[in-house]
């Protein structure tokens, strides 16, 4: 074996790149980072070939003394920490002191930069790692980073490179992605000499959401949620897609810790946790969130590219990002936001579960306790049912004042059996009737289940389990968490554990595989909702086949109880399996089907 050496200085710098230094994105996201660290307002990032040829970053931040130009580009050489404790409480983007050298180490690099206060700027140029003297130079308050040839020293990690189209749309993401964070810094972007991405900076509330427009397009604004919550020293806040507006990829999910963009895992199980109800299978949740906390509970360096981090009290941060998108899901309900005033109204005749259910049993459909309501809140009479005739009165009284026009209107006719038509303020409402009456069904079954409480029963057989030492210790240490969820687990050896007890509701379910990913979720997230969501899989079939079916047909009365029923259920955007319940068709767009006013 060959003795051990200290490795040169430009090898472990290449090392390093290996790690920091992926692809020409990656590049552009240390000098971008860079730049918002020295307080830049306004930042052009400008790129040749996809960044092969040329990543140039020019901001106007505070720059770099002239003193400190030659260590800029060492190794482990940084103004954001000095001491272990600086560590523990990261407040920038950048802090390990490896971005520059390890770019400088793949590629030609050069460095001009006037620090504030300073007579006239400096450069430096570094080729491959080796670095020149550094010369006086002319450039304004601010720095400039070339990158020429991106690892033309090493044919390989260059011959791995995609196409300068796939390697541009890479930055392109990343510039807006970093954009979304930094509403009041200006970004410019240009590629092989063109203009692409212009973003002027925006301070106020609207000017976020502006920029979030200009960045994602106004469709995405039109069909998102606005989240704000704070609560044990958290706040979250941003913008979520309605289910309606989800996407075959997962290429409009953008989470923000402290202004940082990361993956995390326990950021994404907590959003599809949040999704799970109303999310059509395969489709992806589109969002814009910012999560903000104390910097010392949360672990900035835990990879070189600074892409994931650790948060120090996970259920806590996990619990709180669920309840937090699960309640802004919740409220969104079918008709959109108008129809609050509908809705405290109506939800309070819906009656209790039971009551509800009795009437389901008669017409398909719990319409007796809307219908008075319906009346009441109109001051008319409740129409007969079964009359087959519409609110007349209502309508007429109700089209001289829009505000008196629930948010899906009224009903007009029934179609094939399977759609309602309805009239309100916008246009023509079309409802999936099947769809929208198992919603209102499963979540009527929910709720009552939720008033129950989780109610379990002794096997007959107690089931043994083979598991993992770990996992057989933590079902021994949270032996009361298992049993608030309806479980009765002894451990029974050093990988092996008992069932005795399992929910009612799971009667019939696969209750080895559901242990085995309850207690793989409490190991790895600290937390599980196995047993709701099997639970729910029970209700979701209880409520499709209860639900009113095809060519069931329903009389007006029926129909407009079914339209204030979904005012006034959760999430009843969508059915159980995430398909949309009702589309709204606009008095503008049905003209231009007819090319009226051309």
């Amino acid at each position: 074996m060959p003795r051990i050496r200290s490795l040169p200085v430009e090898l472990v710098n290449q090392i390093a790149a290996g790690e920091v230094i992926e692809r020409p994105a990656s590049v552009v996201k240390e000098l971008v980072e860079n730049s918002l660290d020295a307080g830049a307002r306004r930042i052009e990032i400008d790129i040749e070939q996809g960044g092969a040829r040329l990543i140039r970053v020019r901001d106007d931040g505070g720059g770099i003394d002239a003193d400190d130009l030659a260590l800029a580009v060492s190794a482990h050489a940084t103004s954001k920490i000095a001491s272990f404790d600086d560590l523990e409480r990261v407040g920038t983007l950048g802090f390990r002191g490896e971005a520059l050298p390890s770019i400088a180490s793949v590629a030609r690099f050069a460095l001009t930069s006037r620090a504030r206060g300073a007579d006239s700027a400096w450069r430096i140029e570094v080729d491959g790692g080796k670095a020149r003297a550094q010369t006086p130079a002319q450039h304004p308050v601010g720095s400039n980073v070339e990158v020429r040839d991106l690892f033309y020293n090493l044919p390989a990690r260059r011959k791995f490179m995609r196409a300068e189209r796939t390697e541009f749309a890479h930055i392109e993401d990343l510039v807006k992605s970093i954009a979304l964070a930094r509403t009041a810094t200006e970004f410019r972007l240009t590629h092989n000499g063109k203009p692409v991405r212009l973003l002027k900076p925006a301070d106020a509330e609207t000017g976020h959401a502006r920029r979030v427009g200009d960045v994602l397009g106004d469709e995405f604004l039109a069909h998102s949620l606005r989240v704000e919550h704070a609560a044990a020293g958290l706040r979250l806040h941003g913008w979520v897609g309605l289910p309606t507006a989800s996407r075959a990829q997962a290429d409009q999910q953008y989470f923000h810790v402290n202004g940082r963009l990361v993956r995390d895992r326990l950021v994404a199980h907590a959003v599809r946790q949040a999704y799970a109800d109303v999310l059509f299978h395969g489709r992806h949740a589109a969002f814009v969130l910012f999560l903000e906390l104390d910097p010392a509970l949360v672990d900035v360096n835990v990879h070189p590219a600074k892409h994931e981090v650790r948060f120090r009290e996970g259920r806590l941060v996990h619990d709180f990002l669920y309840r937090s998108l699960n309640d802004a899901l919740s409220a969104a309900r079918a008709g959109g936001t108008g129809a609050a005033t509908v809705n405290a109204t109506v939800a309070s005749a819906a009656g209790p579960f039971g009551q509800w259910s009795s009437q389901q049993q008669g017409l398909g459909l719990g319409v007796r306790e809307p219908l008075a309501d319906y009346a009441a809140l109109f001051g008319t009479g409740a129409p007969q049912l079964g009359s087959g005739m519409p609110f007349a009165g209502d309508v007429e009284r109700a089209a001289g004042n829009a505000d008196e026009i629930p948010p899906l209107g009224f009903a007009l006719a029934q179609l094939h059996g399977i759609y309602v038509l309805a009239e309100n303020r916008h246009g023509l409402v079309l409802v999936d009737m099947h769809a929208a009456h198992e919603r209102i069904t499963y979540e009527k079954l929910k709720t009552a289940q939720d008033g129950e409480g989780i109610r379990s029963q002794m096997l007959l057989v107690p089931l043994t389990l083979a598991v993992s030492e770990r996992e057989a210790a933590l079902v021994e240490e949270q032996a009361q968490r298992f049993a608030q969820l309806g479980f009765d687990l002894v451990r029974n050896g050093p990988q092996g554990i008992s069932v005795r007890r399992i929910p009612v509701a799971l009667d019939g379910a696969d209750v080895a595989q559901l242990v085995r990913d309850v207690v793989a979720d409490l190991t790895v997230h600290g937390q599980t909702r196995r047993i709701e969501e099997s639970a729910n899989e029970l209700l979701a079939t209880m409520a499709c086949h209860g639900s009113v079916r095809a060519n069931r047909r329903l009389s007006l009365p029926e129909m407009n109880a079914l339209l204030r029923e979904m005012e006034a259920t959760e999430r009843s955007g969508q059915c159980n399996h995430g398909r949309p319940t009702w589309v709204q068709l606009p008095i503008p767009e049905l003209d231009r089907l007819f090319l009226r006013g051309r």
